[in-house]
């Protein structure tokens, strides 16, 4: 079994607070996150959505080249944004849609079999199987002529 981890260290009263995030790799290592970045436009620290749209898309992108590779194409190259849609619900809020934009260049890869292949990967990463409670994951996957490396 595989384990990864990460920690928060906060200080401080709700929206007075002030986190810092760090990785068990150095990826992150206390990354300031709070209110502000989280709910309002400071872009000095991160939020929980931002990492989770990261995680999001790099899980799904590995996956499709990977179901790339089982059937003998090579991703070229492979470029996905995710975005989550954080709502507000009451008195709380909620992730109600992430939506996952894929561009990606596969030489001798049909349209038809590409889309096949990012569908699989969205519903077969593991990232996309762990958030199955958000409503709604779309995809938009667009297959890149070679010409436009």
């Amino acid at each position: 079994m595989i384990h990864k981890s990460a920690s928060v260290h906060w200080e401080g009263k709700g929206k007075a607070g002030q986190g810092l995030i760090s990785t068990e790799t150095g990826a992150l290592q206390d990354h300031p996150y709070g209110f502000g970045s989280r709910f309002e436009d400071d872009r000095k620290g991160s939020n929980p959505e931002e990492l989770l749209a990261a995680a999001h898309a790099s899980c799904f992108t590995m996956a499709f080249s990977f179901a790339c590779a089982a059937k003998g194409f090579e991703t070229t190259k492979a470029d996905t944004v995710a975005t989550v849609h954080l709502d507000k619900v009451g008195d709380g809020y909620r992730i109600d849609r992430i939506d996952l934009e894929l561009r990606a260049q596969v030489p001798g890869m049909d349209a038809q079999i590409f889309q096949q292949l990012a569908v699989q990967a969205k519903n077969t990463c593991p990232l996309s199987r762990a958030l199955a409670s958000v409503p709604r994951i779309t995809l938009i996957a667009s297959l890149l002529a070679d010409e436009e490396a």
